[in-house]
């Protein structure tokens, strides 16, 4: 009796555990039906990520079906059981492929733009520069208007979702379901292939070309200045857009599942990038060394550095540090280049020499070219002291006065100390440039026109915060030095003819002689100084007006005191008009003709 119901009880189970593998069997076929229903690769048929979800439920059904299928005892129907087995698990292989290619169609079909929050970057070109970035010291220098570049007001973050929000979920599940299905590297490789189709695209939008570091080192200076203004630009956006919202991204995919491989893959999507922006800025910094790079040299290294907080915090837990070992080893060298070519451009004030002097003794080309260069550099002094700071800080040029000044501020900024050198080699150089002047007093203008114009670079900029009053007082005293030799030199001999020696008393024909000598050999001689020195210049407005004023001052006074103490004695003198030819009006209106740079004759 107890074997009978053995047996009838053994009986009983085999035909249900046949039922259900039939069950199980018509179970996956209609999931088969409706998995081939759904065609993935047709992109117009899929549009809604809510179909995502449907299709995971099937997944998760085709799974609990296997798992049904591993429970059972195998022995009755082993054949059936085994190709059972094999039949879920081709199945479940096929659907999770097309659930990858589900997972593609979500990244790609439902990216986002960044074209509103890219043009938040966009600022009108710096071109304050251009003038300075794309010249040399033999090139007449217009004013240079220069402004701050907006690297101090702090970083701007503009996140945003890379993938329209009512994706997001659905890619998130379709990952977590392969992790936990143990297809996590083909889930990873998707995602890191398919957004790095999405990062060259938006490298494409931001009009920066793939130039490789030779090209990129025979192109033309002035095309490659304005590369760099757009690079800059770029790398901004970059940083502070597309890599912080893809970070995000890589981080809300897999972030739950798994820290590391959120990290990797954004590291991943990332590195060639990074890497191909970060090539553009060695190229320029491995370049040679011409003083017109160095505010494009520190435009970039400004840039790098200012992002340097955030390249690190995007790239802290990375597989590797590669990208912030070359982050870091570009910024040295875009540093150490804008040092060396500061250098160079002392050097090359030092070493420059002209075989001509300058016509009509006006300011001299370096003259301009250096202080408008300077001026420009004032708003980089932080950097500049950061990269200065273990240079040599300039005593061996200081002259005397500068000297003495720095000595009375210790707390000068090593800028500014490179500064004063700056200034003190460029006047040594055009004093030894005033020696090519036959005329002294030619030289003398020229020595107070570029000293002038020194000083007044100076006191309109902020200039003056860097050199301070002790250098503006001393450089006063100096083009007024010059203006007094100038005086001295030209109108000394003039105004010794209109000086009482000689003349003896009132009616003495030997008197009236000489008189008339002293006239005629005044009017000779100022008619000289009014021929030569009409033909020379002093450009600026104030200077010119001050110099008239005192050169009139004593002409004018000298010449109306000694006609009103003699020309009566020439009253009836035949021709008396030859030796009285002027008025001191007269005078007083051709001495307004001196230093208009135009030769005339009297």
């Amino acid at each position: 009796m107890m074997a009978a119901e053995l047996i009838k009880k053994c009986s009983n189970i085999t035909l249900g555990e046949e039922q259900e593998l039939c069950d199980i069997e018509h179970a996956l076929k209609a999931l088969r039906k409706k998995i081939l229903t759904l065609d993935f690769g047709n992109s117009m048929r899929v549009h809604d990520p809510q179909n995502s979800f449907d299709y995971l439920e099937v997944l998760y059904k085709i799974r609990e079906l296997s798992q049904r299928l591993g429970s059972l005892d195998p022995s009755a129907k082993a054949k059936e059981h085994n190709e059972l087995t094999v039949y879920a698990a081709d199945l479940f292989e096929m659907a999770m492929t097309r659930l990858e290619e589900e997972f593609v169609y979500l990244l790609t079909h439902y990216k986002q733009p960044l074209e509103q929050e890219l043009l938040s970057f966009r600022s009108t070109e710096d071109g304050s520069l251009d003038d300075l970035s794309s010249s040399s010291f033999n090139e007449e220098q217009s004013e240079v208007k220069t402004t701050q570049n907006d690297n101090t007001g702090g970083p701007e973050y503009f996140v945003t979702d890379l993938i329209q929000p009512g994706a997001l979920s659905a890619l998130k599940s379709i990952a977590n379901f392969m992790f936990l299905s143990e297809y996590d590297k083909e889930c990873s490789q998707a995602f890191i292939n398919t957004r790095q189709g999405a990062i060259d695209e938006y490298i494409g939008s931001l009009r920066i070309d793939k130039l490789s570091i030779e090209e990129l080192q025979s192109i033309d200076w002035t095309k490659l200045s304005s590369l760099i203004k757009r690079w800059n630009r770029a790398m901004k956006a970059f940083v502070r857009v597309y890599l912080a919202s893809e970070r995000r991204l890589s981080h809300h995919v897999f972030g739950e599942l798994s820290q590391s491989t959120a990290d990797l893959c954004f590291y991943e999507i990332s590195f060639s990038p990074v890497m191909q922006l970060l090539t553009f800025y060695e190229s320029v910094a491995i370049g040679p060394l011409k003083p017109e790079k160095l505010f494009r040299l520190l435009d970039m290294y400004e840039v790098l550095n200012e992002l340097l907080p955030e390249v690190e915090f995007l790239f802290h837990e990375g597989c590797d540090d590669m990208i912030l070992t070359e982050y870091h080893e570009v910024l040295l060298q875009l540093g150490e280049s804008a040092r060396k070519t500061f250098m160079e451009f002392k050097y090359a004030i030092q070493s420059y020499t002209s075989s001509n002097a300058v016509a009509r003794g006006e300011v001299h080309p370096l003259t301009k070219y250096v202080m408008n260069y300077i001026k420009a550099l004032t708003i980089y002094s932080k950097t500049l002291d950061s990269l200065l700071k273990d240079t040599d800080r300039g005593y061996q040029h200081l002259s005397v006065d500068n000297q003495s000044v720095a000595n009375s501020y210790p707390h000068f900024t090593v800028t500014a100390l490179h500064l004063l050198s700056v200034t003190a080699i460029l006047e040594e150089n055009f004093e030894a440039g005033s020696r090519l002047y036959r005329d002294d007093r030619l030289r003398n203008i020229f020595m107070m026109n570029n000293i002038y114009y020194m000083v007044q670079k100076v006191k309109n900029s902020e200039l003056k915060s860097f050199l301070g009053d002790d250098w503006i007082r001393a450089h006063n005293r100096k083009f007024r030095q010059q203006a007094t030799s100038y005086e001295r030199a030209s109108w000394s001999h003039v105004l010794s003819y209109l000086s009482d020696d000689g003349l003896c008393a009132a009616g003495d024909d030997a008197s009236r002689k000489v008189i008339k000598e002293k006239f005629k050999n005044f009017n000779l001689s100022f008619e000289e100084v009014y021929r030569i020195q009409t033909a020379w210049s002093v450009p600026d407005d104030q200077l010119r007006d001050d110099v008239r004023i005192s050169i009139s001052l004593k002409v004018i006074q000298a010449y109306r005191t000694f006609m009103g103490r003699h020309c009566r004695r020439l009253d009836g003198t035949r021709h008396r008009e030859r030796y009285i030819k002027y008025r001191p009006e007269d005078l007083e209106k051709l001495l307004l003709d001196l230093f208009e740079g135009a030769q005339k004759s009297l």
